[in-house]
């Protein structure tokens, strides 16, 4: 979607309260009036909606909500996408290899990386952890480090051209492993600083501010402006689904100038397409990519130094400052193709990703978990994390398409705050903004991996300390979360458990 008609979408959809029956192109007018209707947000708390227990519509699977519970397949796939399936399943859980190697068609890794398998970071299909203590590895979590633009290259970035500017020598994203025989780019180092919130009722949570530094330079010093931002790794299912959104739906929540005056004015990240124009981001935690195809081949690039076809360079993001790691060998086999993961591997992986299932729901009908979705909603939490959606009748699979969905996100972006706030601009996203992070499967975070984080650096341990580090235009749901009664905040937490 070029730019010009996504910005008209946009401001008619923050002008006009029809916008989103008359957006749509997918759907006939009596589609669209069905769609309208099955999305409204709830006002009965004393039942659960209907299909709200199958979050991710034909696709949830029916298995126990264990530590399987986000790798499972979409329940709507076909026998031959199964197989699809099981093969990026190995793909993403297989460890690569430094070059050269015996084993063909597995080397290549680095020279410099964070991880030897995209499984290293998002542990069992779910999402990483900040390291608990000062000299904890950091595998799951990773810094994007960049400087800021001058003024070419923020016109680059406005054309969707470049998401940001790599810091000179270490490029756009710290590596803290090599292969045998070159530094790493450096290691890095966190420390926490604790501090109590006051619930009502006499309750107090102790929270952890992060303070992220890089130790043991491999290069060279970093450049004096350089911006840096801690990510920890997201859960991955799901994300098929959310490619399929229709971009009107979420260009029609967009109100970039708070024009209805509810203190939340959500915009989209508009980046580039990879053909010349400008569309919706809708991945990483600041949607700065616009597919999952697009993010696989980054995190390949980025996290192991894999080179693919939308990415060919063979040493990932080692820079040309960087003399010693461009001067390694890379993995590329003439007789797999030109370069380290081939196209047919990329799309395996990328099938895979997209077809992450997401468990049903059996507790949603529970008394405590209703009274808490009704104060999820009396705090204003649906204002950005939207429940739900009907995916368009066009998506790309045909697992994903028409299908009535509850991943409680807008995909857009939002001032979160200073406290939560990186500095280190991306795309259109500023420092202090951040997409609004989907929901669903949330509740299976703790059992997938017992150190799992919350919020974009992990610093938050339970999901009541995430909401209380809410902040900017989520400050007022936050506040109501803090003012509520604690029984009532228990319910919205066993609310979100329950997702």
């Amino acid at each position: 979607m070029q730019l010009k008609l996504a910005l008209a979408l946009v401001l008619l959809a923050a002008t006009s309260a029809a916008a989103t029956a008359i957006l749509r192109d997918d759907l006939s007018a009596k589609d669209q009036a069905k769609v309208a209707s099955v999305t409204r947000p709830a006002t009965d708390f004393s039942r659960p909606e209907a299909f709200e227990a199958m979050p991710a519509g034909a696709a949830t699977v029916l298995k126990p909500r264990d530590a399987n519970a986000l790798s499972h397949p979409s329940a709507n796939l076909s026998l031959d996408d199964q197989q699809r399936f099981v093969v990026g399943n190995g793909l993403f859980r297989k460890e690569w290899i430094s070059a050269p190697s015996s084993t063909q068609a597995s080397d290549g890794l680095g020279p410099l990386f964070n991880a030897r398998a995209c499984q290293s970071c998002h542990i069992k299909d779910g999402r990483g952890h900040a390291p608990a203590n000062a000299g904890d590895d950091a595998v799951s979590l990773l810094l994007r480090i960049s400087i800021p633009p001058n003024g070419k290259q923020q016109s680059a970035i406005d054309a969707g051209l470049l998401t940001a500017v790599p810091e000179p020598t270490y490029g756009s994203q710290l590596q803290d492993f090599a292969v045998a025989g070159l530094a790493a780019e450096g290691q890095v180092r966190i420390a926490y600083e604790e501090f109590p919130a006051s619930l009502s009722g006499g309750e107090t949570v102790i929270l952890r501010k992060p303070a992220v530094t890089i130790g043991n330079l491999g290069f060279g010093p970093l450049a004096p402006d350089f911006m840096l931002s801690a990510r920890i790794a997201p859960p991955m299912g799901g994300m098929g689904l959310l490619d399929a959104i229709h971009p009107a739906d979420i260009l029609a929540k967009a109100d970039p100038d708070d024009a209805n005056g509810d203190g939340i004015s959500g915009r989209p990240n508009m980046v580039g397409d990879g053909r010349g124009g400008l569309t919706i981001g809708r991945f990483g935690w600041k949607a700065v990519q616009p597919t999952v195809e697009q993010q696989t081949a980054h995190a390949f690039a980025g996290d192991m130094g894999l080179s693919t076809p939308i990415l060919a360079d063979h040493w990932g993001d080692c820079g040309e400052a960087e003399a010693a790691c461009r001067s390694m060998p890379h993995g590329a086999q003439a007789d797999f193709g030109p370069e380290e993961v081939p196209r047919d591997l990329l799309d395996f992986v990328t099938f895979y990703s997209e077809n992450l299932a997401l468990p049903a729901r059996p507790n949603s009908g529970n008394t405590t978990v209703l009274n808490g979705k009704k104060a999820f909603y009396q705090a204003g939490c649906p204002s950005c994390h939207v429940p739900k959606y009907v995916t368009s009748r066009n998506a790309a699979h045909e697992a994903h398409r028409f299908q009535l969905i509850w991943p409680y996100t807008d995909l857009l972006l939002h001032d979160m705050g200073a406290e939560l706030a990186d500095n280190r601009p991306e795309g259109q996203a500023t420092g202090r903004e951040w997409r609004t992070p989907p929901l669903w499967g949330i509740g299976t975070a703790t059992t997938i991996s017992g150190e799992a984080g919350f919020l974009h650096d992990g610093r938050a341990r339970t999901l009541k300390e995430a909401i209380l580090w809410h902040g900017g235009e989520a400050q007022a749901a936050r506040d109501s979360f803090a003012a509520m009664q604690r029984d009532e905040r228990d319910a919205l937490i066993r609310f979100l458990e329950s997702l």
